[in-house]
């Protein structure tokens, strides 16, 4: 009677460990994703940032938020991007941070929002191939010949900011 219940014991503690260990592995591979999506994440969050100091035109506001986005860029973790991400990382990162860095360097709006034209499609190649959380917006304006991206539908333009406000019209949506 004693082994039976020994032997019990020892089978319910074996089941129990190999299901925590299970579990565990689970909850570490999940929060890996979720700090490769988190890392780009922050990049695009930060971008938006930029998108909107501009849309107000405010051009200290725009070199501050540049040098947030410049923070998330060196932030990120090249190991721990998946591997379509990794690939364009590697090829528009050293544009993201080099337009990051003027942009965050001088305070004149016309000079921001030139670089922000080429900061603008660097990041759109990066999130074409990520997922992001919600549907982002590619939008165009003929007056700058320019895209941006929003996380709204509706047309706010960082390159007119107020004076042409609603000039443009989405092309993309990536979801």
């Amino acid at each position: 009677m004693k082994k039976s219940i020994i032997a019990i014991t020892a089978a319910v503690t074996l089941l129990f460990s190999a299901n925590n260990i299970q579990a565990n592995t689970a909850k570490s591979e999940i929060t890996a994703i979720e700090a490769a999506d988190s890392q780009l994440q922050n990049v695009y969050d930060a971008y938006f940032t930029v998108k909107d100091a501009l849309i107000k035109s405010d051009s200290k506001l725009t070199s501050a938020k540049a040098k947030d986005l410049l923070n998330a860029i060196t932030a990120v973790k090249m190991d721990k991007l998946k591997s379509n991400e990794h690939t364009v990382w590697m090829k528009v990162v050293k544009k993201l941070t080099a337009d990051a860095k003027n942009i965050s360097a001088t305070t004149d709006l016309k000079k921001q929002r030139e670089t922000f034209k080429s900061l603008s499609k660097n990041t759109y190649d990066l999130i074409k191939v990520s997922s992001p959380e919600q549907p982002i917006y590619k939008q165009y304006c003929p007056m700058a010949d320019a895209d941006w991206l929003s996380k709204e539908k509706a047309v706010k333009n960082p390159y007119y900011g107020s004076s042409m406000l609603t000039c443009g019209n989405v092309v993309e949506t990536i979801k």
